[in-house]
């Protein structure tokens, strides 16, 4: 397996050799040079597997210079019973008639973003181990990303976090999850700004191959490739426990800002899994739903981006929408570029009168938007129809879910968080919090630090050299 970029920049490289980094060279983004083939036979073995040989079979397809034996040993490090709760590591329950609850929710942070970013931290000690060498990871959150991330890699050797959220516009919970930390190897950086103010630093920075080069930054964000590919197996891993038989389409519906989790669903389809639609569901922030209800990608800027009561999702700017952009556009670096020039220049990117529009019914995706109202009532019609309590990016993912549902296909909602993350919405919509996982119970009264700054790439590159020359 070898790696371009979507840009058409960067010469083919092994898995090894994008692993620690985010952007391609030329600032695109790594994607395989063609995507890995199931076919009926590999499909029906995979559905006897439990998730870390599922994993290791999934992954072996992408990761070509790891040891085989090495790789299996990682994979099942990651994956245990202590670390995500249950043998089942992603357990898929039945709502209802054809409707099921994917939970990818139950690592140390409570969030989907722990089945990555466990994984990372393996494969990051182990590469770096071998080299001799350091990382700084830099990355950018609007809530869980940042806590998976410094989780994952607290007291790892060789690497430092940087971390960057946007200051007062997570949850308490999220917010304590990170800076309540006092591992001497995590940095948190509180951003006076938005998310895509975070985000764009993050670029700035990796767009400087001088100071990456010096400092060994790399990232963790969803831009990172194997953060995709981890992702992917639970795709497979869903699909095999809903499916009544090898040739059985599912559904997926998936909360998104950043189009990483569904973007690994789509790669998941393209390889060949039998996947009927993917239905993206966004908040109030609702770029990409625009998108793919009309060919137009509107990028807002910072004071356009509203404070919703699904904060993750709280994104104009999707990352990883290039990756599909690059896909429906014929895996064409030229034509890729000129779309991605037109976002810079105009801010926006409008496929609709092209030929490309007129064929992404093929890919399959339906999407919908969701607001504060709709989450409190998905969320009081959840816990009354199955005495299940969701987070609120679950809500909107459930919500969107259920509109574009077909009958006699099942649907698999995605639950991204655990609803103890996000009290206020909870107790709003049922009058009492949820409960929160053992360990949990005083996290926000816990010590907390960090170090304010403005959204300026010069002061944060200054403030990250400082602590890594």
């Amino acid at each position: 397996m070898h790696y371009v970029s979507t840009r058409g920049g960067m010469p083919r490289a092994e898995f090894k050799d994008i692993l620690l980094g985010g952007l391609a060279p030329d600032g695109g983004l790594v994607v395989p040079e063609r995507y890995p083939h199931l076919g009926v036979a590999e499909l029906e073995h995979l559905r006897t597997l439990d998730y870390p040989s599922l994993a290791f079979e999934v992954l072996s397809r992408f990761i070509g210079d790891i040891a085989p034996d090495t790789l299996r040993e990682l994979v099942a490090r990651t994956y245990t019973r202590e670390v995500f709760g249950s043998e089942a590591i992603a357990p898929v329950s039945r709502l209802d008639e054809d409707l099921y609850l994917l939970q990818v929710s139950n690592g140390p942070t409570l969030a989907f973003k722990d089945i990555a970013m466990q994984l990372l931290g393996h494969l990051f000690e182990h590469v770096l181990a071998e080299s001799g060498g350091q990382l700084n990871i830099l990355g950018a959150t609007s809530g869980d990303t940042g806590s998976a991330a410094e989780y994952a890699m607290r007291g790892k050797r060789g690497v430092q976090v940087f971390m960057l959220s946007p200051l007062g516009k997570m949850s308490p919970f999220q917010t304590a999850q990170m800076y309540s930390l006092d591992d001497p190897n995590i940095f948190n950086i509180a951003v006076r700004g938005v998310f895509d103010d975070c985000q764009d630093v993050v670029k700035a920075v990796s767009r400087d191959a001088d100071f990456k080069r010096r400092h060994h930054i790399g990232t963790v964000n969803s831009i990172n490739w194997a953060r995709v590919a981890a992702q992917v197996v639970y795709y497979v891993h869903a699909w095999a426990r809903v499916a009544r038989s090898v040739r059985d389409e599912v559904s997926f519906c998936v909360p998104s800002g950043n189009f990483g989790n569904i973007c690994a669903g789509h790669i998941a389809r393209q390889m060949g899994l039998p996947v009927r639609r993917l239905i993206l569901a966004t908040n109030e922030n609702d770029v990409l739903d625009q998108f793919f209800r009309c060919g137009v990608y509107q990028v807002r800027p910072p004071a356009a981006v509203h404070e919703t009561s699904s904060p993750s999702m709280d994104i104009s700017k999707a990352s990883n929408f290039e990756r599909f952009v690059f896909d429906l556009l014929g895996r064409d670096p030229d034509r890729l570029r000129a779309a991605w020039d037109a976002v810079e220049r105009d801010g926006a990117l409008d496929l609709s009168a092209s030929e490309a529009w007129h064929d992404i019914a093929r890919y399959a995706f339906a999407s919908g938007r969701s607001t504060h109202a709709d989450r409190v009532q998905t969320i009081r019609d959840v816990h009354r129809r199955y005495g299940r309590v969701i987070d609120p990016h679950t809500a909107d993912g459930l919500k969107v879910g259920r509109e574009h549902a077909e009958p006699g296909i099942p649907l698999v909602c995605l639950e991204t968080a655990l609803p103890a993350k996000f009290e206020a919405v909870i107790v709003e919509a049922l009058g009492t919090p949820a409960p929160r996982p053992p360990g949990y119970e005083d996290l926000e009264q816990r010590p907390q630090r960090c170090v304010e700054m403005d959204p300026d790439s010069a002061a944060i590159k200054a403030y990250i050299a400082a602590r890594t020359d």
